[in-house]
């Protein structure tokens, strides 16, 4: 008989400690705790909260934002590294999954860095790291892309999970290539950002882009979106005084959790700091297919065809000559590139 897991999530509505990542991964961990403490099993993170959104690309010139640049490429990290262990074993010590964004510098690359969602087991493994696919408008200053080869869903103890960070969830076919996978649960990161245009309700944007993947794919969507703190205001108007207002826009933030009928659970949080909790039942992901399930019996798989390329992209192949090893035994081996490198 088909079982399906019940459990509460978690969504941290939070700014980081702007570019300083060992205070930011203290504060993350703590958050883990606090979460865990109220009965969540699954914590959702916004998007790079470790350590920081180079809120600069909107508000100043490439040139302007150079050095900003620089401090975030020194405070980005590795996945794996120090930081994620350090995340990971609060989450094993809360026996909770955790999903989190952050900048992730190239092992290497010392200036190429992803925007990267790191996804932890409640035994402090880490399941999966995910690349977002396309850095959105003016984040293509700072961020490299991603590839295919985290388009993955990961079989857990609450259910089938995936996650998309902010833009990529209106990319539809990035969504159906979790959902095909049989995606139940969905977190979507996102970071505060009301430097959009006057007419653009930002957390408006957030709940129609949670509801349309949710009600679509009839599956649990936990979103997850930063704050920005005065910290942050201030260090961006220290040299663009104007920047003062624009930064505090309201309306700019949205976390919550919306069920299969694409309907929040809840109160969200708007803009404030806090955490959003929700018990699921993921049986409830079951009767709304009857009517619309895309993945199975409504669709035309003999009219569409999907193909997705989860082959990892690396800079260059090494093709060693065993011959040239046998005689320097001492050179180190190249291992080659692997799809699931996480």
């Amino acid at each position: 008989m088909l079982t399906l897991p019940r459990f509460k999530a978690a969504a941290v509505q939070a700014a980081p400690v702007y570019l300083d990542t060992d205070a930011t991964v203290e504060k993350v961990c703590a958050l883990i705790e606090e979460a865990a403490g109220n009965g969540a099993s699954l914590v959702a993170f916004p998007e790079v909260f470790v350590a920081g959104y180079p809120y600069w690309n909107w508000i100043m010139t490439p040139i302007e934002g150079s050095p900003w640049f620089e401090k975030l490429c020194r405070c980005a990290i590795e996945v794996p590294g120090p930081e994620i262990r350090r995340i990971a074993a609060a989450a094993q010590a809360c026996g909770v999954h955790v999903v989190i964004g952050v900048n992730e510098r190239a092992a290497h690359g010392v200036a190429t860095i992803y925007n990267t969602l790191v996804t932890i087991g409640p035994d402090g493994k880490l399941l999966g790291r995910h690349r977002k696919l396309v850095p959105t408008w003016a984040e293509k200053l700072t961020w490299a892309n991603g590839d295919g080869s985290s388009l993955r869903v990961h079989d857990t103890a609450i259910g089938k999970l995936g996650a998309l960070a902010c833009g990529e969830n209106t990319n539809t076919l990035a969504r159906f290539a979790l959902l095909a996978q049989g995606e139940l649960v969905h977190v979507a990161s996102y970071i505060s950002l009301p430097v959009a245009p006057a007419d653009y309700d930002m957390a408006e944007a957030i709940k129609v882009r949670a509801a349309a993947h949710s009600f679509e794919g009839k599956v649990f969507t936990i979103v997850s979106c930063s704050t920005i703190s005065e910290e942050i205001v201030e260090a961006m108007a220290a040299t663009h005084p104007h920047t003062r207002d624009l930064l505090r826009r309201s309306n700019s933030a949205f976390s919550g959790v919306l069920g299969p009928d694409g309907r929040v659970i809840g109160e969200p949080l708007i803009d404030r700091e806090g955490i959003v909790y929700a018990d699921i039942d993921l049986a409830r992901c079951i009767q709304p297919r009857q009517m619309h399930d895309i993945i199975g019996h409504y669709n035309r798989f003999d009219v569409f065809d999907l193909r997705v390329n989860r082959r990892s992209q690396q800079p260059a192949q090494f093709l060693d000559d065993d011959a040239l090893r046998d005689e320097f035994p001492e050179a180190p081996a190249v291992p080659h590139p692997t799809s699931t490198e996480v």
